[in-house]
């Protein structure tokens, strides 16, 4: 049915708990130090295996709640996975430069199709895999899962497809793009700045002083080292979202009607009444 419209992807009760438990302890990994003790002798590079430990199988609750709550089948987890071979791929033309990489575009328009749990799982296994492919393994890995997942998340939260179409969608799209490229900036600097080695250095982190100095230095180290970078970043995704965007979520949206995700599984029987069959 060539006029069906299609919907992202509904978030159900169960896909709900699921989003909330893993930004629980994402939100508890990346800023717990700023609340530490100056003796506790933790650091974010030795809870980085334990957060990367816990974040693959939440990610596949997530995975699995979003498709008991929507009836959807293998055909979505299938666009996924293709999704996120093409925004891994995508990482590497761009990335070491000046912060320009073409692969955050992608996850913003996927996002806003998919919905806010696939557009989690998709953000994070996107940064998985493209870890794998550029040797970006390391402690940093699992936090760049997280934020990116967030990212990606946060399109699928705008405003629905009912209310914004045309110039407006693609507006709002590019707008959020730039913004959350920045955030996802801000918060991989935080994940990193509480390791950042030199304590004497007017930007660096000082465990157990106050959180507003800390908080003080910490946007000065932002405005020192990665402003070039976020700004390349967001001005990046906002002209490509505009730029691709019209043409890029009609392909998405022509793809998930003819997946029929979402669609109600009816059967008909010889004399035309549609119900269950049965023995």
């Amino acid at each position: 049915m060539s006029g069906r419209r299609s919907r992202p992807v509904r978030l159900g009760p169960r896909a709900i708990a699921a989003l909330l438990v893993v930004g629980a302890i994402g939100v508890v990994a990346i800023g717990w130090p700023l609340l530490a003790g100056p003796d506790s002798g933790l650091t974010q590079s030795q809870g980085a295996p334990w957060l990367f430990a816990a974040l693959l199988p939440l990610l596949v609750g997530v995975v699995v709640a979003t498709i008991a709550d929507s009836g959807m089948d293998a055909k979505a987890v299938a666009m996924l996975g293709v999704l996120a071979a093409v925004g891994a791929a995508l990482r590497p033309l761009g990335a070491g430069t000046a912060g320009l990489e073409p692969m955050f575009f992608l996850m913003v328009l996927s996002g806003r199709v998919l919905g806010p749990g696939f557009g989690f799982v998709l953000g994070s296994v996107t940064m998985f895999a493209s870890a794998l492919l550029t040797g970006g393994v390391g402690p940093w890995m699992p936090f760049q899962m997280l934020s990116m997942g967030w990212f990606t998340m946060g399109a699928g939260l705008l405003p629905g497809p009912d209310r914004l179409r045309g110039r407006a969608e693609l507006l709002m799209l590019g707008a959020y793009g730039g913004v959350a490229a920045f955030a996802y900036g801000t918060v991989m600097n935080l994940a990193g700045w509480t390791i950042v080695p030199g304590p004497s250095s007017g930007v660096s982190f000082h465990p157990g002083d106050p959180l507003s100095e800390n908080l003080v230095r910490f946007l000065a180290y932002c405005l020192a080292t990665s402003l070039g970078w976020d700004l390349g970043r967001a001005v990046l995704t906002t002209v490509l979202t505009l730029a691709i965007g019209p043409t890029l979520l009609k392909a998405l949206r022509r793809a998930t009607r003819r997946a029929s995700f979402e669609a109600q599984v009816t059967f008909e029987g010889p004399e035309g009444v549609k119900g269950p069959t049965g023995p």
